[in-house]
């Protein structure tokens, strides 16, 4: 069993409540995710702030082009500092996401912390080392610039 673990952050010049309410409001993703992905929420009367066991619908299109379903359920939150997303259905076995902000001096500290198992085996681990990691860091250098250019003081 291939397990990985994707580790990346990122200060913002902002304050907690402005990054809080910004990674805090669903919709949002679709603001920091590529185009080329094809990311759109399927799910209907999203609220404008997440909750625990919220479920939430994706299309997305993560590899060759091919759109797929992602079902996320935000499993736990801790006002202005972490939430959590893990996939229920989508193409990994395992998809644990951790979404941590901490404050400081001047500024928020953005940290994401990716847990997750390809699926296939064997072949998912080498699609991880040739694919899958690239890929993440490719899309959250996307998120990166986005944020920087929406969110800094």
């Amino acid at each position: 069993m291939a397990f990985y673990q994707f580790q990346k952050e990122q200060f913002i010049k902002s304050t907690i409540d402005t990054v809080w309410a910004f990674i805090s409001t669903p919709q949002n993703l679709k603001k920091i995710t590529p185009d080329y992905m094809g990311f759109d929420i399927q799910s209907q009367d999203l609220p404008n702030k997440i909750y625990e066991g919220m479920i939430i619908a994706y299309k997305v299109k993560p590899l060759l082009g091919i759109k797929t379903t992602w079902v996320t359920e935000i499993t736990h939150i801790k006002d202005k500092s972490y939430f959590v997303d893990e996939q229920r259905v989508g193409p990994y076995a395992l998809w644990h996401h951790q979404h941590l902000i901490i404050p400081q001096a001047d500024g928020v500290l953005m940290r994401d912390i990716v847990s997750y198992k390809p699926p296939f085996g064997l072949i998912g681990s080498l699609a991880n080392s040739l694919i899958i990691n690239t890929k993440l860091n490719e899309i959250f250098e996307y998120r990166k610039a986005v944020i920087e250019k929406l969110l800094q003081e």
